[in-house]
């Protein structure tokens, strides 16, 4: 499934990507259990997030955690943590929030990631969504594994 690049037409075509991402790690148990989110303000990540939240915890209802840091989804057979990362601005700052204690619990979703890449696993999967330039209600959408090498 991966690399993957997709256009989307709608928020409910982006959370059917973020379905398609959820049932592949369901199926595929290599896959890392880590998924980081770029991309502008407004362009639909939540959206993808809560396509995938439906597969993994069907009985949640997801919203963006800004304020929160974090959300937690436990309706399925394994917890999903929701991270709003937009405000955080060092390690102290994430840290200060138990962050390290997470990605052995679960599966973290990790919106903002540009502001802790000193934080990111080894192996995660990336998500980049970006307005395309010829419609502003469309969306690309790549998502690809990352394995960092030393």
């Amino acid at each position: 499934m991966l690399p993957k690049t997709v256009i989307t037409r709608s928020p409910e075509e982006t959370e059917e990507v973020g379905k398609s991402l959820a049932a592949a790690m369901t199926d595929d148990s290599t896959l890392p259990p880590f998924v980081a989110f770029y991309g502008d303000l407004g362009v639909g990540k939540t959206a993808f997030i809560r396509g995938f939240v439906s597969v993994i915890s069907p009985s949640s209802a997801v919203r963006s955690p800004t304020f929160a840091l974090v959300n937690e989804y436990r309706g399925g057979a394994r917890p999903v943590f929701h991270f709003d990362m937009y405000r955080i601005e060092d390690e102290d700052d994430l840290y200060s929030i138990g962050f390290d204690d997470y990605p052995d619990r679960g599966i973290c979703l990790i919106e903002w990631s540009e502001n802790i890449p000193f934080a990111l696993p080894e192996e995660y999967i990336r998500v980049f969504i970006q307005k395309t330039p010829d419609d502003e209600n469309q969306r690309s959408i790549m998502i690809e594994r990352i394995e960092k090498t030393c």
